[in-house]
């Protein structure tokens, strides 16, 4: 599962990548890790409104618990929604249809199991265009907004493909990270959920990642782990 991500971008990259420009410039500073157990802001591209980015809080609230987001958080877990289940799910069947974004990232983190032993794992995609040779991307999300000016996110997930599946090899899951040619499909109002449903199937990206191990600082709460050597290899013998 994907509760561990990076963004490190500033913001006219992220700006120039997406096409679209920040709501509200002052909420997003980048960052090397941030963790959904702390209920962090990301950056999401709504369906209504495809030219701006807004922050949205990491952990999806549905309509129904708006009354009582703590006392739902303390029931659910919704950092990740399982794709296979969303047009049926009574938590984000409403948002899959009509409420569905697109959430930017330059890297998360996967757990992958060493002899009984979680180590975590940075998964990137490999770029030249820019200085840290990592490429911006967006993974399919859904949204909920809890009043006028804020909003909550969820990252869709899916069976993984063979890479991911060597990296997180116990659940063996990843996040949909979308193809660049489906973004604005992921963002139309005119998908029916056979539309919705192949594109969760079939749309993962095209582009190559790669992952490496890094420090165990990142399962630590009590260390402040947004900083640059949370992305360091650590053992160059374990790339994928």
């Amino acid at each position: 599962m994907c509760y561990e991500t990076s963004s490190t971008k500033i913001k006219q990259q992220m700006e120039d990548y997406s096409g679209a420009n920040f709501a509200v410039p002052l909420e997003y500073e980048p960052f090397y890790h941030r963790s959904a157990f702390g209920y962090p802001n990301l950056q999401i591209i709504k369906m209504e409104d495809p030219s701006h980015i807004f922050p949205a809080t990491w952990g999806f609230i549905p309509e129904w618990a708006m009354k009582n987001i703590d006392g739902f958080r303390k029931k659910y877990n919704t950092f990740n929604a399982k794709s296979e289940t969303i047009l049926t799910s009574g938590t984000y069947k409403n948002s899959a249809r009509d409420k569905r974004c697109l959430i930017l990232s330059d890297g998360f983190f996967e757990p992958h199991k060493e002899k009984g032993i979680s180590v975590p794992n940075y998964c990137y995609i490999p770029s030249d265009k820019y200085k840290d040779g990592r490429d911006i991307f967006v993974f399919a999300g859904l949204y909920s907004e809890i009043d006028e000016f804020a909003y909550s996110c969820t990252i869709l997930t899916k069976d993984a493909n063979d890479f991911f599946a060597k990296v997180h090899n116990v659940k063996k899951r990843m996040p949909i990270v979308l193809d660049e040619e489906l973004k604005k499909e992921w963002l139309s109002d005119a998908l029916h959920e056979k539309n919705i449903l192949e594109i969760m199937e079939n749309g993962f990206t095209s582009k190559e990642f790669r992952a490496h191990s890094v420090s165990r600082d990142l399962y630590k709460r009590s260390i402040d782990t947004n900083k640059p050597y949370i992305l360091d290899p650590v053992n160059n013998q374990s790339l994928f």
